[in-house]
């Protein structure tokens, strides 16, 4: 089974064909970026974006994403290695600070500007409250989501 993630194909290993997508992404595939928190789709610290939209990678079998479009935080950044806005957004808003939780918020937070390019604060806060963040970031999240909007073109300061 071949996957295609961050724009490229990659071929599930024998074995992992059963694990789920968070498995394999992190175990087979040495992709980092999703963590995982609670294991059981709670916390959003495994988000992946699935054909554009966040999925809670350790609740999806890896075979019920065979032939979507699959990124990781690791696919954002352009090929030149520049950030995405949303993750420029982050650095200047100094949003990080555990960082455990930051993958997963950045990827709902590129959706969410990809189907809302102008979001409100309670937009941003919606889309985002099923993200666990213990470090208490979320006033900076809501800003860096909102320059992100800005820089874009969207959202007004």
């Amino acid at each position: 089974m071949d996957l295609q993630i961050n724009g490229q194909t990659q071929a599930v290993p024998e074995g992992w064909q059963d694990e789920t997508l968070l498995m394999v992404l992190r175990e087979a595939l040495g992709l980092v970026g999703p963590k995982l928190g609670c294991g059981l789709g709670q916390c959003g610290a495994c988000t992946v974006l699935v054909d554009g939209a966040p999925q809670r990678s350790c609740l999806l079998p890896v075979a019920a994403v065979a032939g979507a479009k699959i990124t990781t935080i690791e696919g954002l950044a352009g090929p030149d290695g520049r950030l995405h806005p949303v993750q420029q957004a982050w650095l200047d808003e100094a949003v990080p600070q555990c960082g455990y939780c930051q993958s997963g918020q950045i990827l709902a937070a590129v959706a969410l500007l990809a189907a809302t390019p102008q979001p409100d604060a309670a937009s941003v806060d919606a889309a985002l409250a099923p993200h666990l963040c213990r470090c208490g970031t979320q006033p900076r999240v809501r800003r860096a989501v909102l320059r992100a909007a800005k820089a874009a073109g969207g959202a007004p300061a």
